[in-house]
C-alpha cells in the first residue's frame, strides 16, 4: 500500500458518519470504510469478521449512530474507535487501517494527528 495514498477530505466525511474508499493493489484492492468523529479519522476493511461480507447495506452507504458502526447482513456492532465487537455476531472487531491526517486530507499510512 502507498503510504502516500489520499483518500479524501475530512469534510468529504459526514461528522459522526462513514464513507467508502477503495484501495488498489497489486491484488485486485480492497475497500475501506473511513468514519469520522469530530477531527478523529478511523478506517477499517470494509469486511465483517462475522461472515466476511461488506459492512454496508448499499455501495458506501453505511449504519452508524452514536459511535456503533452496525453490520447490515448480521447486525453485528463494533465500536467506531477501537473496531472492537461489541454485539452480535462475530469472532473479532474489524482490521484498522492506519491514517494520516494532513491540512485536512486524509491518508493511508502514517500516524493520525
Amino acid at each position: 500500500m502507498n503510504d502516500r495514498t489520499s483518500l479524501c477530505r475530512i469534510d468529504d466525511i459526514p461528522d459522526g458518519g462513514a464513507i467508502s474508499a477503495e484501495i488498489e493493489s497489486s491484488t485486485g484492492g480492497f475497500s475501506l470504510i473511513v468514519l469520522r468523529q469530530g477531527e478523529r479519522v478511523f478506517a477499517y476493511h470494509n469486511e465483517c469478521p462475522h461472515a466476511g461480507r461488506r459492512l454496508d447495506w448499499s455501495p458506501g452507504k453505511f449504519l452508524v449512530k452514536d459511535g456503533v458502526l452496525v453490520c447490515a447482513a448480521h447486525g453485528a456492532s463494533f465500536d467506531v474507535a477501537s473496531g472492537a465487537c461489541i454485539g452480535g455476531p462475530c469472532r473479532s472487531g474489524l482490521a484498522p487501517v492506519q491514517l494520516r491526517v494532513t491540512d485536512g486530507d486524509v491518508g493511508v499510512g502514517g500516524a493520525l494527528e
